[in-house]
């Protein structure tokens, strides 16, 4: 008889439990179901996206290989506006700009880069494309715009490259104390095992 009516009183509490609190723990259940849902439909969306941004990335890389410019140009294009945030579409526009600048393209070249620039946050394509970007302008003979290029905020490991092409960008403008500067912070920088010493120290040998 007593454990009936534990057996009843047990009941009752999961009863009065349930009706308090029942409604709101399954929503919560529900709610982590379709969150959980929603992440494997992302995911394999982001596989999806990134396999079919593959496919026309492949289609870009055939046509630049056959020299077929307008080709390339069309995948680029259909790259950009479909699969925006996929690293194929991020490489092939690096690559044209790339092809632009070799064609003596410039204001091309600056397009693409700026492309990439305002669609990527990682420091390392941060730091190519300042580099690439100052690289340009260098090449337009526009010094400020080179330098204001390499104005980004990244790591150090990273810093080397853009203080390199700091001091190439003003040795070409014949401030060659201010070039050596610059030279010395990319050696301040480096591991004393970087190869790349080498060439830092020649370019300063020269400007002494």
């Amino acid at each position: 008889m007593v454990v009936h009516i534990q057996d009843e009183q047990e009941v009752a509490n999961f009863k009065f439990f349930w009706q308090r609190w029942g409604r709101w723990l399954f929503a919560v259940l529900v709610i982590l179901a379709l969150s959980y849902l929603g992440y494997i439909l992302y995911q394999g969306h982001l596989r999806s996206n990134n396999e079919k941004a593959a496919g026309v990335f492949e289609t870009f890389v055939t046509q630049a290989q056959e020299n077929n410019l307008e080709g390339s140009k069309k995948a680029l294009m259909q790259l950009q506006k479909e699969y925006p945030d996929t690293m194929n579409t991020v490489q092939a526009t690096l690559m044209m700009a790339g092809t632009a600048f070799d064609n003596g393209k410039y204001d091309e070249a600056i397009q693409h880069l700026q492309w990439v620039k305002s669609r990527q946050d990682s420091e390392l394509l941060q730091t190519i494309v300042a580099q690439r970007l100052a690289t340009v302008y260098l090449q337009q003979n526009k010094f400020p715009e080179a330098l204001k290029a390499l104005d980004v905020q990244v790591d150090n490991q990273y810093k080397p490259t853009l203080l390199e092409t700091k001091g190439d960008i003003l040795q070409a403008q014949k401030k060659n104390a201010d070039a050596v500067a610059a030279y010395q912070q990319v050696l301040n920088l480096l591991p004393k095992e970087n190869v790349q010493r080498e060439i830092i120290q020649m370019k300063i040998y020269t400007l002494n």
